[in-house]
């Protein structure tokens, strides 16, 4: 074994002992001294004090002009030295539009020489192609349908769903449910909604869509029942709280359900899934992406109330379109008191209109806006598209695009904030501008006071058949009526998507002509209609874009699914009034 060798001081001499030498001293000459790791670590310790308090003491000069560089950038950019330096502000941040406006409105007012003809807004066309059938296989052996008897396996029991949201988020819960009701071989439970401090509505499955439409549509499918049938809730005391409840991950995967919802609903034959808005991702297989298109093309059909008035309103845009063929065009405009609020942008109304804000967003949304990790640039918020566009500007691009005060205009919104303002400058624009308000009585929308998705419901009908939908700020009800409109007018959404950032940049030159304007408007409704035909690669079930938004090519087939989904319901006589579209007929609202 090898000793081990420790040096040690021995007197005057330099010397080793061996552990294994019994005390002998060796022949060999000893090595010098090892230094006392002590000491070292003391010197060492004691350089670097003087080290960083030499670098201490000359940085603390550079140090101690941060924080007054820090503030002296703040004062000259914000503070009252602004407006001695001037301040600097990133191109486009300032809403400036009502200043464009005054000095070009009479350019703006008298200018009707290149008016655009409704019935030739849209350039693109879609190649015809025959759609294919939906393949027998789909509906047989993932369904477990007997094709002589149409009945489904046995279940694997029920699913309970909670949609949250408004009118088109809880849309997309609903056919999501189904979706998943498929997924698992559950007997899906009509959606129950959710009442939210924002929407205000109360209304319930069968309120909103007609529930036996719905049922019957999904017949040999997926079983839709209205009620958790008695034998089950008994043994939860008829306590739906008492079922158990499941928070599945947003846009869980088809493994997701398979591994981890799947085992608890064998187990306990009844299943609740709450809040259920994108819970389900858009990648599935193509007889779940079927589901989801029969859910929201065939069978969600609005209620008889909503229908009838919904149609009512078509009607009297078609006949106040005389001078157009018929043809109108519907906005979605999103400048409502709350939408202004949630969007923290600023816009012509100083200090007040601040205040306003802050008391609204505390109101609705409690401290998230004051969050020490939320920062609020309503500068930047304009840069990057994401304030609502107004009333005035809305006018100004529609205008620009080659609109004439001819045009009539269907406003799709809730209550305009500031109306008497804001809306002033677009009726000057055009004239002849209608909402649900004005096209009917107030006897008629007295069912819907109060209910924002049964209004919102009587705009989506009119904004789907109209010839140009003008969309401003995103959101559900902008990508579900895009989708939709793809869905029946083969293939082109007819939308007007406007490029914001192009539009905040061209609303804050004070040099700009209007025929410099024109142009780019012109160049951007090109772009919408270029867009509008679009239909993502779908490859197998990769799809990373909206089925809602791009039902194509998946939807397509359903157009030759068995007679239960024949082109008939409470809109059929809208293709006759309407000559946007042939394919009015196969309309399922």
């Amino acid at each position: 074994m090898k000793s081990k060798i420790h040096h040690q001081p021995n007197g005057g001499n330099n010397g080793v002992v061996s552990s294994n030498d019994n005390g002998c001293r060796s022949e060999s000459p000893s090595p010098p001294l090892s230094p006392n790791r002590r000491v070292l670590r003391r010197q060492r310790r004691q350089t670097l004090l003087r080290a960083s308090s030499f670098s201490l003491r000359r940085n603390l000069r550079y140090l101690l002009l941060l924080p007054m560089i820090y503030a002296s950038g703040l004062l000259m950019c914000v503070g009252p030295f602004s407006g001695l330096v001037g301040w600097v502000y990133v191109p486009g941040s300032v809403y400036r539009s009502p200043e464009i406006y005054r000095k070009l409105k009479d350019d703006i007012l008298s200018d009707n020489s290149t008016a655009l003809e409704l019935s030739s807004v849209w350039k693109f066309k879609r190649r015809p192609k025959m759609p294919k059938p939906c393949p027998n296989s789909t509906v047989s052996s993932h369904f477990g349908l007997n094709r002589e008897s149409s009945a489904l396996a046995p279940s694997s029991g029920y699913l309970i769903v909670e949609a949250n949201g408004g009118l088109n988020q809880q849309r997309s819960a609903i056919c999501n449910a189904v979706a998943v009701a498929g997924l698992l071989n559950a007997v899906l439970v009509i959606p129950q909604f959710e009442f939210h401090a924002i929407w205000k509505d109360s209304s319930n499955f069968g309120d909103i869509y007609d529930e036996d439409h719905f049922i019957s549509s999904l017949e040999g499918y997926v079983k839709i029942v209205r009620d958790v049938p008695d034998e089950i809730m008994t043994r939860f005391s008829y306590n739906v709280s008492s079922i158990p409840t499941i928070r599945v991950q947003a846009w869980a995967t088809v493994n997701y359900y398979n591994g981890e919802v799947y085992p608890v609903l064998k187990e306990h034959g009844v299943i609740r899934i709450s809040p259920f808005a994108n819970r389900l991702a858009m990648s599935v297989p193509p007889y779940i992406q079927l589901l989801r298109c029969i859910a929201n093309y065939k069978a969600l059909k609005f209620s008889s109330t909503i229908s009838t008035l919904a149609e009512k309103l078509v009607d009297r845009m078609v006949e106040k379109s005389s001078e157009t063929g018929g043809k109108y065009v519907s906005v979605h405009l999103r400048f409502e008191e709350d939408m202004v609020a949630f969007s923290c942008c600023l816009y012509e109304g100083g200090r007040a209109e601040k205040s306003e804000m802050d008391v609204i967003r505390q109101k609705s949304w409690k401290g998230k806006f004051k969050r020490r990790d939320r920062v609020i640039r309503p500068d930047l918020n304009r840069v990057n598209g994401k304030c609502p566009l107004t009333p005035l500007e809305v006018g100004m691009m529609l205008r620009g695009m080659g609109f004439d005060n001819n045009t009539s205009i269907y406003l799709a919104s809730g209550r305009i904030y500031q109306p008497e303002k804001h809306l002033a400058p677009l009726q000057e624009i055009f004239p002849r501008l209608y909402t649900k308000e004005s096209l009917a009585t107030p006897e008629e929308l007295a069912p819907f006071e109060g209910y924002s998705s049964r209004m919102a419901a009587l705009d989506y009908t009119v904004s789907l058949l109209s010839e140009v939908f003008v969309t401003t700020q995103g959101g559900n009800f902008p990508h579900f009526l895009m989708g939709h409109r793809r869905f029946l007018f083969g293939g082109h959404a007819k939308t007007v998507i406007p490029d914001k950032p192009k539009l905040v940049l061209l609303l804050q030159d004070m040099e700009m002509r209007w025929e410099v304007f024109k142009k780019e408007m012109k160049l951007m409704l090109g772009e919408s209609d270029r867009k509008g035909m679009m239909v993502p690669r779908v490859r197998k079930i990769n799809r990373k874009t909206s089925i809602y938004t791009y039902p194509l090519p998946e939807c397509e087939c359903i157009f030759h699914l068995s007679s239960n989904f024949s082109s008939t319901g409470n809109i059929q006589n809208l293709g006759a009034l309407h000559p946007t579209s042939n394919l009015m007929n196969s309309a399922r609202l």
